[in-house]
């Protein structure tokens, strides 16, 4: 697909240090079509608490009309922040009251996409809604897209902030929308529920980042650490990853060293965890680290507690890990046994980590299987993934 526009709005601001899906995916789309990438709006609350972070003081700057809204990443594609506030919602008492504020919030959205994409000359364009079940509830009817899709990456609906009104707008939003995307099997099965215009599309990888070929040099806080490492990259978050289950295999394998390389929760920040002498965690990194880091275990691992959220999801680091040839053990969900089973070792309990870990770490510098991991992880590569997208809107818009 060439020379179309596309228009995305999203849960997920641009600025986000971490890696991310709907970025890489906008930034892949942005090689053969125009984008504008709506940042996500800040709210009033947002502005009073003032977290005073990069993203945060330049939100304030554009508000305050000091700098420019749109900012150019590369020659097909811009990132456009919204110069106002709009009305937090997610505490309103009534369904009746957070439709009417949610109303105007994406009319308020609406009004700007229309006014920039006119600026930029963006007709016929397709929108894509990349998990913002609130802020883009009404804007198909305001902004009148060629097409809308919904692209689902995510359980949110499972997590406190969107439990009051999530389930409910997010079926409203999939039924109106001409196409849902999930990047799982699983969300595809309940989507269709809503919308028969439903498919799955497998995430994409950065395979220019994680590059097994090239010549990682390890981390220094991770060359302190004596082999074996098994090491788990990402966000360390308990409503994601199973603290009792860490605890337990790392008191039972004393001699592997388990370290974690993300930023961490309040929950895992005061686990007993912190006090094993085999258990390290080096917190948040920079993206392009991470290859380094990956590149410096023995092993990866994905210790999900299994629930609504993790069941379903399609863990990005999992093509990651492979992409740097690494054996792999994560919890046996949904997402892994449909995608990943044939190159990841999928326990279901503390017995089967610890047995899975001894064999992962036997296959440590078999070349063969380090081979097999890489050339499947390419398989899912961005440029496949959004081939696929391009696929089904045009199948879509042939009939």
């Amino acid at each position: 697909m060439k020379n179309r526009d596309f228009v995305i709005t999203s849960l997920q601001p641009w600025d986000i240090e971490i890696g991310s899906t709907i970025k890489n995916m906008a930034l892949e789309i942005s090689k053969t079509n125009r984008v504008l990438y709506i940042n996500t709006p800040m709210d009033y609350s947002t502005r009073l608490r003032g977290n005073k972070d990069a993203a945060w003081k330049h939100r304030m700057e554009v508000v305050k009309k000091r700098v420019s809204p749109i900012r150019r990443i590369n020659e097909r594609m811009w990132v456009v922040d919204c110069p106002f506030c709009i009305f937090p919602v997610g505490g309103l008492p009534t369904a009746r009251l957070f439709d009417t504020v949610n109303r105007i919030n994406n009319k308020m959205i609406a009004d700007y996409i229309c006014e920039v994409a006119v600026q930029f000359g963006f007709t016929d364009y397709v929108h894509l809604i990349d998990t913002d079940i609130y802020r883009s509830q009404y804007l198909k009817e305001y902004i009148k897209p060629a097409l809308s899709i919904y692209y689902c990456r995510d359980f949110i609906i499972g997590q406190p902030y969107w439990i009051k009104n999530g389930a409910r707008l997010e079926a409203m939003l999939a039924a109106k929308s001409d196409l849902v995307l999930t990047n799982s099997t699983q969300f595809a099965i309940r989507f269709k529920r809503y919308n028969l215009n439903t498919f799955p599309v497998e995430t994409g990888v950065n395979l220019e980042l994680y590059d097994a070929g090239k010549n990682w040099d390890v981390p220094e806080d991770l060359k302190q650490i004596p082999s074996p490492i098994i090491g788990y990259v990402g966000s360390v978050i308990a409503l994601r990853l199973d603290c009792d289950l860490l605890m337990e295999v790392a008191q039972g394998r004393p001699q592997y060293n388990f370290v974690f390389i993300g930023p961490e929760d309040e929950t895992f920040g005061n686990h007993p965890l912190h006090r094993l002498p085999n258990v390290y965690f080096l917190g948040k990194k920079r993206v392009e680290t991470l290859p380094a880091y990956i590149s410096g275990c023995d092993v990866c691992i994905n210790p999900q507690i299994v629930n609504d959220i993790t069941d379903g999801n399609y863990p990005l680091k999992i093509d990651e890990y492979l992409a740097m040839g690494k054996t792999i053990v994560a919890t046996s969900t949904h997402t892994m046994r449909d995608i990943f089973a044939g190159y990841a070792y999928l326990p279901e309990n503390t017995e089967e980590y610890l047995h899975a870990l001894d064999a992962a770490l036997k296959e440590c510098g078999d070349k063969n299987k380090e081979e097999q991991r890489i050339r499947f992880a390419r398989t899912h590569s961005w440029q496949h993934c959004v081939r696929k997208i391009y696929d089904i809107i045009e199948q879509f818009q042939t009939f």
